[in-house]
């Protein structure tokens, strides 16, 4: 009798863990995440004026066009439908500090930027560790100015506004540094772009 007791409770504990960790709590979370943070919990995924989708903001990105500030590298290949809008695939990698192909392809970007006239930096040329990171510091992105401010044919005035704007602050003010998010501050370069023609 002892045993069949026992084993309903240990039963009814079990149901009423289930019913707490697996439906209460995530629904609890998912409710919290849409009324409070819908941008957050739907991917941080940022739209263009015409409503379709150019990236997620948490997720470091590739542009390749001068007109553009260029992020973190990252080893997986994006998907691109243009070839300074890429569709925020990414990855990271497992190469040991001392595996060729690694030093190697550190080598090849360096090379590249310097034949760009670009100083590499060690945002340019190292991945970050989950490959994700959206952010580059703010040494690296002024270091760019000049070459985005020429290919699009504007002051360097004009760029360092949004570049202060698009920094973000240590985490929780201590952690960390302060970086520039790649995918905003490009978009908003598109923006000042589309305003200027606008009014001329």
């Amino acid at each position: 009798m002892s045993f069949i007791r026992e084993t309903s409770r240990a039963i009814r504990i079990t149901l009423v863990l289930w019913l707490l960790t697996a439906i209460i709590y995530p629904l609890a979370i998912l409710v919290v995440g849409q009324v409070f943070f819908p941008f957050q919990a739907n991917g941080s995924v940022m739209v263009n004026i015409e409503a379709k989708p150019i990236g997620s903001a948490l997720i470091g990105q590739v542009f390749t066009s001068e007109r553009y500030f260029q992020g973190r590298p990252s080893v997986v290949r994006y998907s691109q439908g243009r070839k300074a809008k890429p569709t925020g695939i990414s990855g990271a990698s497992n190469l040991a500090p001392s595996n060729p192909e690694l030093l190697n392809r550190i080598i090849e970007q360096a090379n590249q930027f310097q034949e760009e006239n670009i100083q590499p930096t060690a945002d340019l040329i190292y991945t970050s560790g989950s490959g994700l990171d959206p952010h580059i510091s703010l040494i690296t992105a002024r270091r760019q100015v000049e070459r985005v401010a020429r290919a699009r044919g504007i002051k360097e005035d004009e760029i360092l506004p949004l570049l202060s704007k698009y920094t973000d602050g240590r985490f929780l003010w201590i952690f960390g540094e302060p970086g520039v998010n790649i995918l905003r501050l490009n978009y908003a370069l598109d923006l000042q772009e589309i305003n200027r023609q606008q009014n001329q």
